[in-house]
């Protein structure tokens, strides 16, 4: 009887920890979004967006890298609306001062 209890309870244990899936495709957003942003100088026309898209990159892979997923998925999903709300900035910007883009 014993042995079940305790069986059951390091089942639950085992059962309860689960992990979280690596953000890869959050990732790979992330990375596109900041890229488009760069194509379109993003740093010289939305220096505020653009570094907040930056920030939240570079945290995003450095906890990626510690397998802290949950914490590098919101930063991912953070550098992705920076960097597009950056990129739309940026080429607006450009197009009202006749920037070729």
């Amino acid at each position: 009887m014993f042995r079940r209890i305790v069986g059951l309870i390091a089942f639950s244990i085992i059962a309860g920890c689960q992990t979280v899936p690596a953000p890869i495709e959050d990732y790979s957003l992330a990375r596109a979004a900041v890229d488009a942003a760069r194509s379109v100088q993003a740093a010289r026309h939305s220096p505020g967006y653009w570094h907040k898209a930056e920030a939240a990159y570079r945290k995003g892979r450095i906890y990626f890298q510690d397998r802290d997923y949950l914490k590098a998925k919101e930063q991912f999903v953070r550098a992705k609306i920076a960097a597009e709300k950056a990129e739309n900035s940026a080429r607006l910007i450009r197009k009202r001062t006749g920037d070729v883009l």
